[in-house]
C-alpha cells in the first residue's frame, strides 16, 4: 500500500510569520509553524512531520507531494554528500536549515519514500490544500493567534498545540536563497517552473551540449554562448548535477539586492524557467582564457542585462561569475 500526501511551507515576508503542513485527506492533515522563519524551513518541516506521522505505517511506501525544488534536492541529492563532510558545504559553511535535515535524515531510515514535484499554485489539489494551511498557520503567527493544527495521521502523536523555536532549525538567521531569487529575477531565479525533463533526458544534457560547442570549427565566443544558453534550458535546470558540470568550483553571483551566492545556493534554488528569451549575445576576450558575455533576458518578471564571466581551466570552459540587472534599476 502506498500514502500518498502533500507537504508544503509558506513564510509571511521569508522571513517572516512562517507555517507548514501536509495533507493526505479532508480527515488526515496536520499544520504548524512559527513566529519568525522561512519557507525553505517550513518546507523542511512539513516533510519532517510527514515522516514522523507516518511511521506508525513505516511498512508502507510514502509518496511525497512537494513544490520544492530545494527541498527534493537537498534530501535526494545533497544530503550524503552534506553528510560526509560533517554537515558542510564545500567552502566550510555549516549547511542552512541542518538541524531539520538531520532529522529528516534520521526519520528517513527504514522507509521506502518517494518524492514527486509538483508545480505550485496550478490548481494541483493536494497541493493547494496542504499550501492553504500553512499559509493559514503563517498568517495566524502573524496575528498572534494559535494556528488550526488539524486532525493528525491515526494512531500517531497528537498535533503539536505551541510552535517550537526554529533558531537552530535554520543554521544562520539569513532567508534561504530561493526566495531572494525569486524576487530578484536573476539568472538562476525561480520563476514558476514548468514540469520537469525527466531524468532520462537530463542526464546527457551537458554531454550533448559540450558535443555540439567543442565540434571542430567551433570558436571560443560560440562555446562560451553555447554553453550560456544550455543553463537556460530546463534540461539542465531540472538536473542540478548535470547544471553544476558547467560551474565553477568558485562559482558566485551577485543578485539584484547586492547579495552574493556561492555556488552550492544557486544549485539549491535551481529550477526550470518559464517563457524567458535570451538575446543580443556580445562576448569578448578580456584576458587569455577569460571571455566576459553580455546579453538581455525578457521574461514573466521583464527585462535584465546579463553578464557572465567565463574562465577555461584545462580545456574545459567553465562559469566563475554572473550578475543580472533587471531594466530601469540603474536609474533609480
Amino acid at each position: 500500500m502506498t500514502i500518498t500526501a502533500a507537504a508544503d511551507g509558506s513564510a509571511l515576508g521569508n522571513p517572516g510569520p512562517a507555517g507548514w503542513a501536509w495533507y493526505i485527506d479532508e480527515d488526515t492533515w496536520r499544520a504548524g509553524g512559527w513566529p519568525h522563519g522561512t519557507n525553505n524551513m517550513g518546507e523542511l518541516k512539513a516533510v519532517l512531520d510527514l515522516l514522523e506521522a507516518t511511521a506508525v505505517d513505516a511498512d508502507q511506501h510514502l509518496h511525497i507531494l512537494c513544490d520544492s525544488q530545494y527541498v527534493i534536492n537537498s534530501i535526494t541529492k545533497w544530503m550524503p554528500g552534506w553528510k560526509r563532510k560533517g554537515w558542510r558545504k564545500k567552502d566550510g559553511k555549516p549547511v542552512l536549515n541542518v538541524e531539520l535535515l538531520k532529522d529528516i535524515d534520521r526519520a528517513l531510515a527504514g522507509r521506502s519514500v518517494e518524492f514527486e514535484w509538483v508545480k505550485g499554485h496550478a490548481g494541483h489539489a493536494m497541493n493547494e490544500a496542504a499550501d492553504k494551511r500553512a499559509n493559514a498557520a503563517a498568517t495566524a503567527f502573524s496575528k498572534k493567534q494559535d494556528p488550526q493544527v488539524g486532525p493528525g495521521y491515526r494512531g500517531s502523536a497528537p498535533a503539536p498545540s505551541a510552535a517550537a523555536d526554529p533558531a537552530g532549525a535554520s543554521g544562520a538567521p539569513a532567508a534561504a536563497p530561493s526566495a531572494d531569487h525569486a524576487a530578484e529575477a536573476d539568472l538562476f531565479s525561480l520563476f514558476d517552473a514548468a514540469e520537469p525533463v525527466p531524468a532520462a533526458s537530463c542526464s546527457t544534457a551537458v554531454e550533448d551540449t559540450v558535443l555540439v560547442a567543442d565540434a571542430p570549427g567551433t570558436s571560443d565566443f560560440e562555446q562560451v554562448i553555447t554553453r550560456e544558453q544550455a543553463l537556460l534550458t530546463d534540461a539542465l535546470r531540472a538536473d542540478a548535477p548535470s547544471a553544476a558540470e558547467l560551474l565553477h568550483p568558485a562559482f558566485t553571483e551577485i543578485g539584484a539586492s547586492g547579495r552574493t551566492y556561492d555556488r552550492e545556493e544557486i544549485l539549491a534554488a535551481l529550477a526550470p524557467l518559464t517563457d524567458v528569451r535570451a538575446e543580443e549575445f556580445v562576448a569578448d576576450e578580456i584576458a587569455p582564457d577569460v571571455i566576459l558575455l553580455r546579453y538581455l533576458t525578457t521574461g514573466p518578471s521583464g527585462t535584465s542585462r546579463r553578464s557572465s564571466l567565463w574562465v577555461r581551466e584545462k580545456g574545459r570552459w567553465l562559469l566563475r561569475h554572473h550578475q543580472g540587472t533587471p531594466e530601469g534599476a540603474r536609474a533609480r
